[in-house]
């Protein structure tokens, strides 16, 4: 019996080294990848970092490419830090800010067209102007107005001056299946976007009142921007949308061009440098790799918890 005790003794103590073991392995593991993820954004910063750059007399390029959202490429926050880094630069003549996009958030375009117009205001000596590819429809036509100039291809579309909220009204469905949906507020309109109830008349009238003033915002920016260039044409501001060739006709956008038409006739400084912010290789393994080292470290307390 002894002899048993003694043997269930050491394989205790043996499996206790091996925890403790496994616990500084993954400690000294997770440790290094901290290491590594901020030795790479540190060398991304610096590779990055086009101010130590001669680049000569240049046009500068910012790319307004994607639905216009917070968590997108499109960003505000990123539009911007791009057009003012381009401005500040000693040797750009001028700003392109180059538009492929179908709109999005009225929150991001809004603010994107009014830093616009504050960055104009501050840089009076270098022109901020628009030239649109594929597709610039409301909220890329939203911030493209704060521009000096909009300059389009033949078949680009544009225009789309509107606003739409979306949904679904499944509360028939939920019927026919005899499912009853169990919804719980405090405040008697809460859900009223709810898709599995039927929405009452005041509620989608308070809607259409909300998605009305929202557009009414965005006809006010189009009119300020465009002051004196729009046609008399009730159904520009209608939602509708235009060829780039029927856009310079009703004064939705000015005349034909394209970054390197504009850069090289309008600017006359035919090297384009793109300002555009963009995420990095290093920030991209850092991203990753920083999520290696949370489940690393969640792996490491969860096991030593579940092991003890």
């Amino acid at each position: 019996m002894e002899n048993q005790n003694f043997e269930s003794s050491l394989a205790k103590q043996a499996l206790t080294e091996q925890r403790k073991s496994r616990r500084w392995g993954i400690f000294f593991k997770s440790l290094t990848l901290v290491y590594l993820v901020v030795f790479l954004v540190t060398v991304n910063e610096w590779l990055g970092d086009e101010d130590d750059v001669e680049v000569g007399r240049h046009t500068a390029v910012v790319d307004l490419d994607g639905v216009i959202a917070a968590g997108s490429t499109a960003n505000a926050d990123d539009v911007i830090s791009g057009l003012e880094h381009a401005l500040e630069s000693k040797n750009s003549v001028g700003v392109i800010l180059r538009i492929n996009s179908p709109g999005g958030s009225p929150v991001q375009s809004a603010i994107i067209n009014q830093e616009i117009s504050r960055l104009r205001t501050n840089h009076p000596d270098k022109p901020i102007v628009a030239v649109v590819e594929d597709l610039c429809a409301s909220g890329g036509y939203y911030a493209a107005v704060a521009t000096q100039t909009i300059y389009v291809s033949q078949a680009s579309i544009v225009g789309s001056i509107g606003v739409r909220l979306d949904g679904f009204d499944l509360s028939k469905a939920m019927e026919s299946l005899g499912i009853q949906r169990r919804l719980l507020t405090a405040g008697e309109n809460k859900g009223f976007l709810d898709p599995f109830q039927p929405m009452q008349a005041d509620q989608r009238q308070h809607a259409l009142d909300l998605l009305a003033n929202i557009h009414q915002q965005f006809i006010d920016a189009v009119k300020q921007g465009r002051s004196g260039k729009l046609a008399k044409d009730e159904s520009l501001f209608s939602g509708l949308i235009w060829t780039g060739e029927q856009g310079i006709q009703l004064g939705l956008v000015d005349s034909l061009g394209t970054v390197n038409s504009v850069a090289r006739e309008v600017f006359q400084a035919e090297k384009v440098v793109n300002y555009s912010v963009r995420e990095g290789l290093g920030e991209r393994l850092a991203r990753r790799l920083g999520t290696s080292v949370s489940e690393s470290l969640f792996k490491s307390i969860f096991y030593t918890d579940l092991l003890n």
